[in-house]
């Protein structure tokens, strides 16, 4: 039994879209690659055409690509919301996200001036799930209250990123930072 040519074309358009989808991640997991759709394809031995065809464009495949990268670190930084105090998931989230950062702060470098929609609402919902855990710690009276909300998470972001760019990559840096940051957050004359 034959299967008939127009199931064929979307299995191979459905294959050709998780081929350009991996080969997009992997390179922007590699510093300094071309992020463009001719590099994608040739990544995974595809035509240019292709590539744009399963997609509509670079854009909306590199949106796709990172926030694949994105949305499980949301979704985590959830789940620790749910799981535990809102102090113990703000620490362990800290960790876990400038580990991500130092792992894919290049993402960020390339994707300057591209259409991002999927992205820039999980960028969003991240810093929503950051504030979250610091108005919880606020609460539980284990982070200092004479800072704005707001500041704390664009400090906690622009500093974790600075540290994860760090070259050679640090582990002594990056602990040495989220000791500072979190002495710093508590409140004072706390224990």
């Amino acid at each position: 039994m034959s299967t008939p040519a127009g199931a064929r074309r979307r299995a191979d358009a459905v294959r050709n879209r998780q081929l350009a989808l991996e080969a997009a991640t992997a390179l922007l997991s590699e510093p300094g690659a071309a992020l463009t759709v001719e590099a994608i394809a040739k990544k995974v031995g595809l035509g240019a055409a292709t590539v744009v065809r399963a997609f509509g464009g670079k854009d909306a495949l590199l949106d796709a690509a990172v926030s694949g990268l994105l949305e499980p670190v949301v979704r985590r930084a959830r789940d620790l919301l749910a799981e535990t105090t809102a102090t113990r998931a703000l620490h362990v989230f800290l960790r876990e996200l400038l580990a991500f950062q130092t792992a894919h702060h290049g993402v960020n470098d390339r994707l300057g001036g591209l259409d991002l929609p999927a992205t820039t609402a999980l960028r969003a919902d991240l810093v929503r799930a950051v504030e979250e855990m610091i108005e919880g710690a606020r609460r539980e009276g284990t982070v200092r209250t004479d800072l704005d909300p707001r500041v704390t998470t664009t400090l906690i972001g622009r500093t974790a990123l600075a540290v994860a760019q760090a070259q050679p990559p640090s582990q002594e840096l990056a602990d040495a930072y989220l000791t500072v940051l979190l002495d710093g957050l508590r409140p004072p004359n706390a224990p």
